[in-house]
Parts: C-alpha cells; sequence; structure tokens
C-alpha cells in the first residue's frame, strides 16, 4: 500500500478530473468564460465581482461592505506591482481569496486573505491595518508576514524562524493557515514564470512544510493539489512520463471500470441502498511514491483507479461494506474501518480492497455524505469555533489538542529550527492506534515507542518512565508500537530522561520534553563547556575571549539568546557552532587600535591560531559523553563531535561510526585530550571465543577480577556444534595500559582461543 491514504485520490468517473488548462485559468480572470461558467476579465485587469458575488451567498451586506474597503486599501497597496508573470499584483491577493470563499471562511479570514501581502511588501504598519479593519483582521494579517526585516545567520534559521511565527499564530487562530495555505496553493499554480531553481526550493518547501499541513488539519482536496503541483515542479521529467502512461491506462481500462461501475450499482440497487457510486483516480504522486517505495514498474500498480461509495446513513455503510464482499472477493488484511476509529485529521470511511473482475484488485471507500464532506474539507468543513450550545465536534477537539501541543513545544523549545523539526515529525500522516490498560486510544505517529506513548500522556510521566508493559509483557522503552497494542507505563519518582532516549523517541512532544530537561538540569556543565569552546575559537581567531560589554548586547540582540550564559549554554549542548559563533562576533568587532590584530598572510588570508584540544577527564557529567559505539578509555586517540543537545561526544578516531558522522558534519567535530588525572574507571568490551568446558567462565571472570577490574555486563553464544563459546564482557578499566595487562593475563587462561577488544557495536 501507498503512504497516502486512500482518500488521496481526484473523481474520474461521476465528475470531470480537474486538468492542468483548468487550472490555469484560477491564476487570474481572463476574457473568456471559467469552467463554472462565471465571465470574467481579461489579462492585466482584477475585479471582485466575481468573489463578492461568491460571497453574497452566505455573508451579510455589511460585511461584503468592509471587504469592498480591505480590497481597496490593498489594491491602492499594491498599485503598479507587478507579479512575474506580468499579471498586476492585486490579482493574486483576489485569488487567494476566492479559495478561502470555497470553504466559506468568515469575513474577517476573507480580508485577511486580500490583505495578506500589505505589511511585508508595502511597509504597512499593523498599527493602521487595527485602526482601519480591527484587531482580529491585523493579527491574521501580521501572522502571514514574513520576519523580513529582523537580520539572521543564515537562511535555513530566517526561514525556521517565518514558520514558527505562523504555527504559533495558527495555534491561537487557526484562519491564519487556512489563508496560508489557500496562498501557497495559488502560488504553486502560478509558479511557471519562476526560475528553476526558484520553482524547486519552494515545490520542497510546500512537500515538507504546507503539504503535511493540510493533511493534518483534513484539507484533502488541497493536500493532494498541492502534492501533484510539487510533485511537477521537483521532478518534470517524471511527472510528464507518468501523466502519459495514465492517461494511455486509462482509455485501457475503461472497460474493466464501466463492468464495475455496473455491477456495483445493480448490487446496491437489489440491496434497497441509496448511495451515489464514484469512481476515483489516484493522484500522480500517490502513484509515483507506491512504486517508489516498492520499486515496482508502472504496469505492476494494478490499484490505479477505485471506488467512493457515499451513502445515507451511518448504518448502510457497514450494509453497503456486505453487499460489496458479497459480490467480489476482499483481499485478506485489506480492510480498515476508519468510521470506528477516525484517523488523526478527523477523516471517517471504511477502506476495503476486492478483486475485481479479470483479478484486478479495486479499492472502495463507503462513507455517508457528513463523512464525505469532512473528508475533503477537513476543518474548513466545520468552523472551529463553539456553535450556539459551547459545544465542539470529535475533530474540532482533536484539531484544539494539536493545536495546544504546538504551544506546549514552543515553550519547551528556544531555537527556531528546533521548533521546526519538533513539529515536521508531528505532521508525519501516517498513524499506529494504540490503548491505555483503562481502553483509551492514543493515535502516535507511525514508528512511535513505548517512551513516547509515556509522553503523549504526560510530559512528568515520560520523564519519569523507567519501564514499560506491552500486551502485559515487559519490553524495552525503545520498542515500537503496533496497532491494538495494550501500553503500561511504570514509573518512579526519581527517574530522569537519560540523553539517549532521543535516539529513538518520535514524537515532537518528546523529543522537546526530554532536551528540555537535559538543558536545565545540566545547565551549569552545559554553560561552562561552551564558555571553553568559544573562547577557544576565538583565539583561533586571534581574537580576546573577553568580550566588552558593547559587543556583549549585539551579540544577544542578532542571536536571538536572552544572556551570555544562554548562548554558552547553546553551544555546550550542540545547538550552536562555537567556530559560527566566533566568526558572527569577528564580523561585529569594529578594528581599533586598542584591539588585536588578527594575523594575516602575504596574501591577506587569516592564519588560524593553534588551537588547544578540550581536555576530558571523564567527570563532566552529561555535557560530555563517552560514545556507546566505540566506548574510548584513556590511552586512546580520541576525538570530539558536538552533538545538539546531546553536548559533546567523545570517540575513539578509529570508529567507524565517527568517521561516518564525520564525513557528513565535518564543522561539528573538534580536537579532545585526556586530562592527566583520571580518578575514575571507564567502560570497555572485550570478545573471547573458548573453548566448551566445564568451569571456563568462572575462570575467566576470576582473572579479571584478578587483574583489578570490574565485571558490568556478560553474555554469551554457542555455535551450532556446541564446540565453541563466544563470550561479551563488559568491563571497567583504568585505561589501555591496564587493559593490555588485563588481556595477557586472560589469554594465558587455557581453553581460550581468542580475546579481542569490540570496538563498534
Amino acid at each position: 500500500m501507498s503512504l497516502i491514504p486512500t482518500d488521496s485520490t481526484a473523481p474520474v468517473i461521476a465528475r470531470k478530473t480537474r486538468t492542468k488548462s483548468d487550472r490555469s485559468s484560477a491564476k487570474i480572470p481572463t476574457s473568456k468564460v471559467s469552467s463554472k461558467g462565471t465571465p470574467v476579465l481579461a489579462p492585466g485587469v482584477a475585479s471582485i465581482t466575481h468573489l463578492t458575488n461568491r460571497l453574497a451567498e452566505y455573508l451579510s451586506p455589511s460585511e461584503l461592505k468592509t471587504i469592498r474597503e480591505a480590497y481597496r486599501f490593498s489594491d491602492e497597496a499594491h498599485l503598479g506591482q507587478m507579479r512575474m508573470s506580468g499579471e498586476p499584483y492585486i490579482s493574486h491577493p483576489i485569488a487567494v481569496a476566492e479559495i478561502c470563499a470555497d470553504w466559506k471562511l468568515d469575513a474577517q479570514a476573507i480580508m485577511a486573505a486580500l490583505l495578506h501581502d500589505v505589511m511585508e511588501d508595502q511597509d504597512v504598519h499593523k498599527e493602521e491595518l487595527i485602526e482601519r479593519f480591527g484587531a482580529p483582521v491585523a493579527n491574521l494579517v501580521d501572522g502571514l508576514s514574513k520576519l523580513d526585516k529582523i537580520e539572521f545567520q543564515s537562511q535555513v534559521e530566517a526561514q525556521a524562524e517565518n514558520f514558527r511565527k505562523m504555527l504559533l499564530a495558527m495555534a491561537r487562530d487557526v484562519r491564519v493557515i487556512l489563508v496560508k495555505l489557500a496562498d501557497r496553493l495559488h502560488n504553486m499554480r502560478t509558479l511557471g514564470s519562476m526560475a528553476p531553481e526558484k520553482k524547486r526550493r519552494i515545490a520542497r518547501e510546500t512537500m515538507e512544510v504546507y503539504v503535511p499541513i493540510a493533511h493534518r488539519l483534513g484539507l484533502n482536496n488541497i493536500y493532494r493539489e498541492l502534492q501533484d503541483l510539487s510533485f511537477s515542479h521537483l521532478y518534470p521529467l517524471r511527472y510528464r512520463t507518468l501523466a502519459k502512461a495514465v492517461k494511455a491506462a486509462r482509455g485501457n481500462r475503461r472497460e474493466v471500470v464501466s463492468k464495475i461501475l455496473e455491477s456495483v450499482n445493480n448490487t446496491l440497487d437489489a440491496t434497497g441502498i441509496p448511495a451515489q457510486v464514484y469512481g476515483r483516480e489516484k493522484t500522480l504522486y500517490g502513484i509515483y511514491r507506491k512504486m517508489a517505495n516498492k520499486h515496482l514498474s508502472f504496469s505492476q500498480v494494478l490499484d490505479i483507479y477505485g471506488f467512493r461509495i457515499v451513502v445515507d446513513s451511518f448504518a448502510n455503510c457497514y450494509v453497503a461494506l456486505g453487499a460489496l464482499h458479497a459480490l467480489f472477493k476482499p483481499m485478506p488484511g485489506k480492510f480498515k474501518d476508519y468510521i470506528a476509529i477516525p484517523k488523526l485529521n478527523g477523516y471517517q470511511s471504511l477502506h476495503t480492497t476486492l478483486i475485481g473482475p479479470y483479478g484486478t484488485p479495486v479499492e472502495f471507500q463507503i462513507r455517508t455524505q457528513d463523512m464525505h464532506h469532512v473528508a475533503e474539507s477537513g476543518v474548513a468543513a466545520h468552523w472551529l469555533y463553539k456553535d450556539d450550545e459551547g459545544s465542539l465536534t470529535d475533530l474540532q477537539q482533536r484539531t484544539h489538542a494539536w493545536l495546544q501541543s504546538l504551544l506546549d513545544i514552543q515553550k519547551q523549545t528556544g531555537d527556531s529550527a528546533e521548533f521546526l523539526e519538533h513539529v515536521k515529525v508531528d505532521l508525519f500522516p501516517d498513524s499506529v492506534y494504540v490503548f491505555t490498560p483503562k481502553s483509551k486510544i492514543i493515535a502516535l505517529p507511525r514508528g512511535a515507542t513505548a517512551l513516547d506513548f509515556a509522553y503523549s500522556i504526560h510530559t512528568d510521566v515520560g520523564d519519569q518512565t523507567i519501564a514499560v508493559k506491552i500486551n502485559l509483557e515487559q519490553v524495552p522503552l525503545r520498542t515500537e508500537l503496533r496497532n491494538g497494542d495494550i501500553v503500561e507505563i511504570i514509573t518512579a519518582p526519581t527517574s530522569r530522561p537519560n540523553p539517549n532516549w532521543l535516539s529513538f523517541v518520535r514524537t515532537g512532544k518528546a523529543r522537546s520534553a526530554i532536551r528540555h530537561h537535559l538543558r536545565t538540569i545540566n545547565l551549569t556543565e552545559s554553560t561552562e563547556l561552551g564558555h571553553r569552546l568559544l573562547s577557544q575559537a576565538l583565539s583561533t581567531l586571534n581574537l580576546s575571549p573577553v568580550l566588552p560589554d558593547s559587543l556583549v548586547e549585539r551579540l544577544l540582540n542578532e542571536s536571538s539568546a536572552k544572556s551570555l550564559e544562554d548562548l554558552y549554554a547553546d553551544i555546550g549542548v550542540g545547538k550552536r557552532m562555537a567556530a559560527l559563533v566566533a566568526r558572527h562576533i569577528m564580523g561585529l568587532i569594529e578594528i581599533d587600535t586598542t584591539s588585536q590584530t588578527p594575523q594575516t598572510d602575504i596574501n591577506g588570508e587569516l592564519i588560524p591560531a593553534k588551537i588547544d584540544p578540550v581536555v576530558i577527564y571523564g567527570s563532566e557529567g552529561i555535557s560530555v559523553q563517552l560514545a556507546p559505539c566505540c566506548l574510548p578509555i584513556p590511552g586512546d586517540a580520541i576525538t570530539g563531535q558536538m552533538r545538539r543537545d546531546q553536548g559533546l561526544i567523545v570517540h575513539t578516531v578509529e570508529c567507524e561510526t565517527a568517521k561516518r558522522q564525520h564525513a557528513k558534519e565535518p564543522d561539528r567535530w573538534i580536537e579532545v585530550a585526556w586530562g592527566d588525572e583520571l580518578n575514575r574507571r571507564f567502560d570497555c568490551r572485550i570478545s573471547l571465543l573458548t573453548k566448551n568446558e566445564k568451569g571456563i567462565l568462572a575462570r575467566v571472570a576470576a582473572e579479571i577480577g584478578e587483574s583489578d577490574a570490574n565485571i558490568s555486563n556478560v553474555g554469551m553464544d554457542d555455535d551450532k556444534d556446541h564446540l565453541m563459546t563466544q563470550f561479551r564482557f563488559t568491563i571497567q578499566v583504568e585505561d589501555r595500559v591496564h587493559l593490555a595487562r588485563l588481556m595477557r593475563n586472560v589469554r594465558r587462561i587455557s581453553g581460550v582461543t581468542r580475546l579481542l577488544r569490540d570496538r563498534n557495536n
């Protein structure tokens, strides 16, 4: 099955599929008659007549008056501004407002759609909008405006901060994202006039952020169109090739589709179920992803077509399902009941795959008219505010809960890039449904672990987790959850999050909570380490590590850190790179006669100063960790990796894991060295191959004890003939000299045939 839900399809039988030429007519009005039969204007002319006619269907005359005022204000603000295609810019806000009108958004949202670019492009102040159109409209426009006036260290940081602003505005008012999605949809429809590189950048951004948001909010029509448009700009050749293949297949399979349609209609009529049967065709991107994920050729993707059955009542959904299963044989394991357990975005339908004529798999969706409305329009189908009775629907409650989770993640996250990372994780569309011991259903992203479940219950539950039971059996915290699992969390008040948890948790809430805890509990250590790293990086550039107050103030203003200690802490936990911060400081310094002048060569290039390595004593706490993959010990040649929110990770130079990660992120590695006075033992792994003799384990363990080493873990494997035994010990030693002495002593034991130090898991 494709990862795309089976609702991500477009009608092909009951109604005409929207073609590319149909979409292009939505760019701006033309002199022709539109697909809906409404007269529009010639290119170069913009009008809101079509928009107001649609709004008049559900808005009052007074509301239409305020919308016209917003249009006139926007038209004046954008006067003389043109789009890349040569059209007047005002055509874009009008088109965005028309998309919002299709969702029947209120007057404030329509006004925000018309005004969404005036703050960003025309320097209109928020105060002016408040005075002219009221605070709610101004807040919506502000939430839609980018932070162009702020200086950021990188394009990535700027993009992340803009997304954070938009998503937090969405958490306060979902209309922000609805207008933004309409804006993005029209931009994607009219992307043809952009440069190829810009097309790809915008398409990639749309696929990574806006497509998942549209899916999460249940806006499936927008989700499908944005997906296909992004696909067409990211991979234009693949898109055209696949479109041509689908067109050819459509003609070849018309007979099969017609036969199925006739059989289904006759069966439902005989059963006495009033129903509408629609033919559906999967999106090109859905077909492409199925081919890519399952390594199939186009001819092997049989279920390009499907059918949607819309019935009159909840009960008839199941009656229709029974009738279909009597007509065609169902495929085992291909039935899903999203009515009993709706998707996170409120989607409800029965899904079943049947073996149709000629052995072709055919997918059916069965739903009521209300379910169909929600499936197509999501949160836009039911306005996200309380009705007259003050109650909220299930969909509204779920959406509010998700929006609230964004605010919770924001409270625990200081960095915009990290916030965006967490949100992207939670936007992952596929879900797994598990149960609490009291039979409450919890929905989590596919791949979520038992620890993610604990954090979904409450942050404190996650922080204090020590063990977990799945279906009454104790399992590791990293165990992935499956549909139908019953999960029980065991906690202890003294338990605290472990940095290793970050390597396997899946949800944004869990990751942000763990990182928040590690930052706060280990703040002093992280601050000290960050101070040392920044001082060394400044010394490399021949700059004084002591920063004057004026420079500190400028640095904090441009780095979004609240204090110098926060900046040090960010460096210490790996959120910021000391070298980059040092170069930023260098750019801020005004070289004068009192400042130390950096040394340069004859070509004017900066001569780096010799940098002292970071000294490792092994007692630094959580801010410095010895990598579990290679377990370095004193005497090993070592190197250090700065990991986000895990601080400094120390590897051996020979570690294969370290080599792979160094190739990916070379700028995150620093020189480290062992200190002279070490007052602790270090873990180390050794492997022994011994003869399968009586008492061999006792003799080896005794010798390790005699060598003044402690055994912290032991494992063993037999060969199939039971002639040899392999032991794996984790022992605690002082340094390489101590380890070498121990290994010499163990090798003398009778029955030991091979002894090695394990460098990697």
